[in-house]
């Protein structure tokens, strides 16, 4: 104990606290469920405006986080988290704020549009500190390959922002399919009515002045440098092969988490899809290639991991839904207004809604038999606040619900969708007519461990994209 108040008050004359008169209290002398001053998170935050200030008010509500610098683009949007964080530092550029404020932070929170996630996420992540970001964790497949092991590498807390990850209703639903009541798990259904932006249009045309407020060269990130225009923003730029990954990355990280949490599986082994076509007049079809597709139906064909054999994996958006389960009665909804997820057993089906929520045996009334006690640990804390608990903790020494070990992975699972609407909507420059597409009739196979389409070369350019010089990724 000599030696650490020793070591305390060197690190105090060092500093120059010791002069102001600044102590640090230790946790006990506050009592039980106070948090001192000084055992605090420091977090700064990447993207102030949208989910950025819901993201920073979740941390900040848990009473054990200092919001100490931020980070926006676009000065419009972070109007709101400036005036409820007036201690924090501002900047535009993140990487300026990561430069100069690194020492006093100790966890990043990114919430940006999906094309800066990766740039973001690993610049914390290579400066040691822990990061939070938003789903999807990254914009293309190599991305989240990369993410997953620069967690390995930098040995941080690591967390996707799928709440519904966290939930009772995702460990419920897990809990009834290993008692095995619904058997063994062969097909599941995944649905959802986004998109509910645009998709499916032209590309933006005119000449517009930026915003003073906007660094619209910023905005872009690794993006190629297109003029501005606002039809990508504040929020549409979901819609934007460019910038967002449509409904499937918005959504899908959500409704099949549960099917991801759940089973047996790793990565796809095949993908097929099809895509609702776009016309602008007889016969002539709309050439939409930058906008993601108004909707969408992908299949994924999984392994399992215990060698029992395959599962299929059905995604659906854009209000197309899969077929309505018989034993649903007829005034029984089907999901919710956001989506949901149906498991089809080999002695019965579960439904869930968004998020995993509301799980429930089908027939309904079979959730009035002796069902299994809950036996799975909860997250009461929630998503957000298990994230800086286990951050307080330190790595390795608390677990989250989707640290990058399991989200990356699930990531690439969900952009191998992706991969299979672009390859539809690819046209090969060299060819003419009505076989310029693959239109979905090919099945892709999927070569996890290299990261290829083995059988459509033309797929491969949608792993991983070309980054504007200066965004480039290294470890």
């Amino acid at each position: 104990m000599a030696r650490k108040s020793a070591s305390r008050r060197k690190f105090l004359q060092a500093s120059g606290l010791a002069a102001t008169g600044f102590f640090i209290v230790p946790r006990h002398v506050l009592g039980k469920g106070f948090v001192a001053p000084s055992d605090k998170l420091n977090v700064a935050a990447i993207g102030a405006g949208g989910k950025g200030q819901s993201d920073i008010a979740e941390f900040f509500k848990t009473g054990k986080v200092n919001i100490v610098a931020m980070a926006d683009v676009d000065d419009r949007q972070a109007v709101a988290s400036r005036k409820a964080q007036p201690k924090a530092t501002y900047y535009r550029d993140f990487r300026e704020m990561l430069s100069k404020e690194h020492k006093g932070i100790d966890a990043v929170s990114i919430s940006t549009p999906d094309n800066t996630h990766a740039n973001a996420t690993l610049a914390a992540m290579q400066l040691g500190k822990h990061v939070y970001t938003q789903k999807p964790l990254t914009h293309d497949i190599w991305e989240a390959r990369l993410l997953t092991e620069a967690a390995k590498k930098y040995k941080v807390v690591t967390q996707m922002g799928n709440q519904g990850g966290s939930g009772d209703g995702v460990r419920r639903a897990q809990e009834l399919i290993n008692a095995g009541l619904i058997g063994d798990v062969t097909e599941v259904h995944c649905f959802t009515n986004r998109p509910v932006w645009p998709q499916g249009i032209a590309t933006p045309t005119g000449k517009f002045d930026v915003p003073k407020e906007l660094d619209w060269d910023l905005w872009l990130g690794p993006a190629k440098a297109i003029d501005y225009n606002p039809a990508y923003l504040p929020f549409n730029w979901r819609g934007w092969w460019a910038f967002g990954t449509g409904a499937l990355g918005d959504m899908a990280c959500h409704i099949m988490d549960p099917v991801y949490r759940i089973l047996p599986i790793l990565y796809p082994t095949s993908v097929e899809c099809s895509v609702a076509n776009i016309w602008k007049g007889m016969w002539e079809e709309g050439n939409f290639v930058d906008s993601c597709p108004p909707s969408s139906i992908i299949h994924l064909s999984y392994e399992r991991t215990d060698g029992k054999g395959t599962i299929k994996v059905s995604w659906h958006d854009g209000g197309l839904l899969p077929a309505r389960p018989d034993e649903l009665l007829p005034e029984e909804p089907f999901g919710n207004w956001d989506g949901g997820t149906l498991f089809v057993g080999t002695k019965g089906k579960l439904l869930t809604d968004c998020y995993g929520e509301n799980p429930r045996l089908l027939p309904t009334i079979r959730m009035k038999e002796n069902l299994p006690a809950p036996s799975l640990p909860r997250v009461p804390e929630g998503h957000y606040a298990q994230w800086i608990n286990a951050c307080i903790a330190g790595y390795g020494k608390a677990t989250t619900s989707s640290p990058f070990e399991y989200a990356g992975p699930f990531t690439e699972s969900i952009l191998i969708g992706n991969l299979a609407i672009r390859s539809w909507m690819y046209k090969n420059p060299n060819l003419k007519g009505w076989n310029d597409k693959y239109l979905g009739r090919k099945t892709l196979l999927w070569d996890a461990k290299n990261m290829r389409i083995t059988n459509f070369e033309e797929a491969n350019q949608f792993v991983k994209r070309e980054r504007r010089a200066g965004w480039e990724l290294t470890m």
